[in-house]
């Protein structure tokens, strides 16, 4: 079996729905969908159920809450697949991805990593259609998460660009790679801080798999998939209010991580500064909001002094005034 769909799920029973919908409408079999439920209080075994007769799923309920990072980690555990594809519960596949995708995959035999690109959509749009949502009802023209058009093969390390991908990796929906080399590679996995459920309280409990990445991928050459495969919906999330800290904090670790595995330093210095476009005012929300939004997980020294070198970080401010301006402009014209 080549490709081995990862979807780790909790409480969202109708995004799942709509998500394996999106999944029988693909024309290809070469592939199977592992799900791990993190106790949800819905029956996410009768949702799968009518799912079994059109493609091979396999399921596991954990016996409780897991936390993000484990039930990730447990759910790539559970696929056969040479490849694995992880998915949100909230995502779509776009029309025809499977296919294409596997065609990818097998004309380009060398290659272990596939940057895969995402349109986004907002959550509002299914809402004007019935339960299953069919993805031939999908707009045109969506935003993709990168904005680059052109599919090319490069170091692993060229990803980490915010020209083609700016989260860094960190949206795991957009990595496909070779399964036998992530479970080589798991071991510089800390799993006492994946273990701690609190939502991105640390590095590896948010992107634990970007250290895998890392260790089995960082010497190759990776693909990037300019064609979107996949949909990802905004305004689903519960952690909105963390997404300051996400930015801010949790990418510039990441970056941090990526030096010390071998990051171009022009690259990092590049990329770091670029990652504190937002640095004063969402520093500013995380103040406001408190808890709510994470400031007891941050260090001041590291996190907010240490990054006071980046130019981006003072004129964060003078990006906020323009946006704001703007907004203002166009409110009234």
């Amino acid at each position: 079996m080549l490709l081995s769909i990862c979807i780790p799920t909790y409480n969202r029973p109708e995004h799942l729905r709509n998500c394996l919908t999106s999944i029988s409408q693909q024309n290809s079999s070469d592939f199977e969908v592992c799900i791990s439920d993190n106790a949800s209080k819905s029956d996410i075994a009768k949702i799968i159920k009518p799912f079994k007769k059109k493609f091979r799923i396999r399921y596991k309920r954990n016996k409780r809450n897991l936390g993000f990072a484990m039930n990730v980690l447990n759910v790539s555990l559970m696929a056969k697949g040479k490849f694995i594809w992880f998915l949100g519960d909230d995502d779509l596949l776009s029309k025809n991805s499977l296919n294409y995708l596997t065609k990818l995959i097998k004309k380009n035999n060398k290659i272990n990593f596939f940057w895969i690109n995402s349109y986004y959509l907002d959550v509002s749009y299914l809402k004007k259609f019935s339960n299953n949502f069919n993805i031939n009802n999908l707009p045109k023209n969506l935003k993709t998460h990168s904005p680059q058009k052109k599919d090319r093969i490069l170091d692993f390390f060229d990803l980490i660009d915010h020209r083609v991908c700016f989260d860094y990796l960190i949206g795991f929906y957009v990595n496909c790679f070779n399964r036998e080399l992530w479970i080589k590679n798991l071991h510089v996995c800390n799993l006492k801080n994946m273990r701690d459920k609190k939502v991105w309280s640390n590095f590896d409990n948010t992107a634990f798999f970007i250290k895998v990445f890392c260790e089995a991928f960082g010497n190759s050459k990776a693909y990037f998939c300019s064609k979107a495969l996949s949909v990802n919906l905004s305004g689903v999330r519960e952690w909105t209010d963390l997404y300051p800290l996400v930015e801010i904090v949790r990418l510039p670790e990441a970056l941090d991580y990526y030096r010390s595995k071998g990051l171009n330093f022009f690259k990092y210095i590049y990329t770091k500064n670029y990652s504190m476009r937002n640095f004063f005012n969402f520093f500013f929300k995380i103040l406001i909001n408190g808890d709510k939004a994470g400031i007891s997980y941050i260090s001041f020294t590291n996190h907010f002094l240490k990054n006071l070198i980046y130019p981006y970080s003072w004129l964060s401010i003078i990006f906020f005034v323009i946006r704001k301006s703007k907004l203002f402009i166009k409110k009234f014209i």
